[in-house]
């Protein structure tokens, strides 16, 4: 079976969200995630596209809404093609249900992010 998610999102948004709470990395991003985003010319723009990444795996999961799991446990990893690494709870939810491949596309503009994740298993 396949399974799809998207997520388009704002990158002023995200830009908002890393001004306003300091926290806000620290908890939706891993330590590799913020290095890599913080070494871009501009940072909100990566973190945009790994934030809309992270959406569109949770749903091609089955999650929907991100809240029903802890972002870290979804990690945007390589480039130039995006790779993902599932940890966690996320990570037993797809042995059981027989993941075998998670491909993610991530891009944006200047004002928005988007991502869409296949799922098969």
């Amino acid at each position: 079976m396949t399974r799809v998610g998207t997520d388009l999102i704002e990158i002023a948004r995200i830009r908002r969200s890393l001004e306003r709470y300091p926290s806000f990395k620290e908890r939706c991003f891993t330590d590799a995630e913020q290095a890599y985003c913080d070494s871009r010319r501009d940072p909100a723009e990566s973190y945009a596209g790994r934030f809309a990444g992270k959406e569109a795996v949770g749903k091609a999961l089955g999650f929907g809404v991100a809240r029903a799991f802890a972002w870290k446990e979804i990690e945007i990893v390589g480039r130039p093609k995006p790779a993902v690494h599932l940890s966690g709870r996320l990570a037993q939810v797809a042995d059981a249900n027989d993941v075998t491949s998670i491909d993610l596309s991530m891009t944006h503009s200047r004002e928005l992010a988007q991502a869409v994740a296949v799922v098969d298993a």
